[in-house]
């Protein structure tokens, strides 16, 4: 039996962003995701489909697992030889309790490691722009829970120049209150910030006088709190906001496939959730694919219309033991700049790339008569393209079309998209593709329907935005350029237009 490890794994403050490069390593191996209440959820997605994933968080007035129980779940899973994580929000010897967690894996004799996280105590001041230490307003700081304020040392505390309180939203009035009866004037600023980097994000800004009638009867779970002169700074430091800060993007997208275009849209500023609305998997059948690969050299012209199929039509060359050598003399056509850059992983550069970035450009501007040449089309299974297809052979072409992949809806939609969908928490939901839409409606039917008034629809191109149409009955943006690299202009404009 293999020997099992138990990794306890910061989560850092809440945004994916802020995981640190080991923990993103040990999520994506893990066997066994043994998790706390605060961790985003789009963490969750980081692990492989059969992980084994235990919520064990402690969430405040509901019945929740007690440390006994999560001690003894570590215990046991290792022992069975698994890799384990748990997953804890921030840093776990910040609050942690790992004291108990490591003290129990030492007794079992389980091997541990203790990975380091961003901890909200200080991630959540830098970015609200306040700075822990000043050469003049802070030359310390001190980092304490409020969970149990009868339990502080309230003198000393009110002493020191900038305090962060972590779990203390509950006791905002006690807090106050013994800050100022042990000398701190009421005029001393106060931030707070909940859920801070997450799309939830909200935050409070006044003095001990005020704060607490100004947040009365809010939820002020989970919070961070900075006390101090340094939180006038914030005035000063924020920087200048991205044209998206502040909006939420759901990305509808292929389960599995990084996304380019979630980095277009944070480096914007956008929040985004990834929803898989595509699973991308091998056709039913090899058969015609493997006959068109045997007799390449009798076609004058490969066509891939998407990264999908330049990457299964490879697989499958490689799989007869064939390299991009066997194409020589093949000409290739390919639609869209991304579609040229994953045909260039393979060693080869497409010889015609349509000025407009949809399928149905290639026969307008194909740059040769087509009378009497052979076209090879690996495409989806389920067809599409027709028009191209139709185009193709007016203008004379023999086009064989053959499977290269399968795009098919998953099975369940995505919860942490649902949730945000359902919290009304999504400004803009992005589709770019038919398919992509299709899919959406379908898993959103499923899940007993959600109102999507408010959200803007955003489509890549005119045949997205028909099926948008068709479907969700509105488009609110179509890109000009119909890449993502143009999408996300048009979001920018719109956002910028509202």
């Amino acid at each position: 039996m293999a020997e099992g490890k138990v990794y306890l794994v910061g989560a850092g403050p809440g945004n994916v962003d802020y995981l640190t490069v080991r923990s993103h390593q040990l999520l994506q191996q893990a066997q066994v995701l043994i998790y706390d209440a605060l961790v985003d959820g789009q963490l969750l997605q980081l692990v492989p489909p059969e992980c084994h994933k235990i919520d064990v968080g402690k969430r405040g007035g509901k019945i929740s697992p007690p440390q006994i129980e999560i001690n003894r779940l570590l215990v046991e899973y290792c022992q069975l030889g698994k890799q384990v994580v748990r997953l804890k929000s921030g840093d776990p010897f910040i609050f942690g309790r790992c004291t108990a967690e490591i003290t129990t894996l030492k007794a079992a004799n389980c091997d541990f490691e203790v990975v380091p996280g961003i901890s909200s105590a200080l991630a959540a001041p830098l970015l609200l722009g306040i700075p822990l230490t000043d050469s003049v307003l802070s030359r310390c700081f001190a980092v304490f829970t409020a969970h149990e304020p009868d339990e502080l040392d309230w003198e000393a505390l009110a002493r020191i120049e900038t305090l962060v309180v972590l779990m203390g939203g509950q006791h905002l009035a006690e807090i106050v209150a013994q800050l100022e009866r042990h000398g701190r004037s009421l005029n001393t600023p106060i931030a707070i910030a909940r859920w801070v980097s997450s799309p939830q994000q909200k935050v409070w800004v006044s003095d001990l006088t005020n704060i607490v009638a100004q947040t009365k009867e809010l939820s002020l779970t989970p919070v961070v709190m900075i006390i101090g002169e340094v939180v006038k700074l914030r005035t000063y430091l924020q920087p200048s906001p991205l044209p998206l800060a502040g909006k939420t993007i759901l990305i509808t997208r292929a389960a599995g496939q990084s996304s380019l275009f979630s980095n277009l849209l944070q480096q914007q500023g956008a929040t985004v959730i990834e929803m898989p609305t595509l699973t991308i998997v091998p056709p039913s059948s090899w058969e015609a694919l493997d006959q068109a690969i045997a007799h390449l050299l009798e076609y004058d012209w490969l066509i891939l219309t998407s990264a999908n199929a330049v990457e299964y039509f490879f697989e499958r060359l490689a799989n007869q033991n064939k390299d991009a050598r066997a194409i020589a003399g093949v000409k290739i056509a390919v639609v869209g700049e991304k579609t040229a850059q994953i045909l260039q992983r393979y060693g080869l550069k497409p010889d015609f790339i349509p000025p407009e970035f949809v399928a149905d450009a290639i026969a307008s501007h194909f740059p040769e008569p087509l009378k009497a040449k052979k076209v090879l089309f690996p495409r989806v299974e389920s067809g599409g393209r027709e028009v191209l297809v139709q185009q193709l052979r007016v203008k004379g072409a023999e086009v064989v079309e053959v499977a290269a992949y399968q795009s098919k809806c998953p099975d369940s939609i995505d919860l942490v998209a649902l949730d945000a969908l359902e919290q009304g928490a999504v400004d803009v939901v992005t589709f770019a593709s038919s398919k992509t839409v299709k899919c959406f409606h379908q898993l959103l039917t499923a899940a007993g329907g959600v109102n999507l008034e408010g959200v803007c629809i955003a489509s890549i191109g005119p045949q997205t935005s028909k099926t948008c149409q068709q479907l969700l009955e509105r488009v609110d943006i179509e890109a000009t350029e119909y890449t993502l690299e143009g999408l996300t202009t048009a979001i920018v404009r719109w956002v910028d237009g509202k």
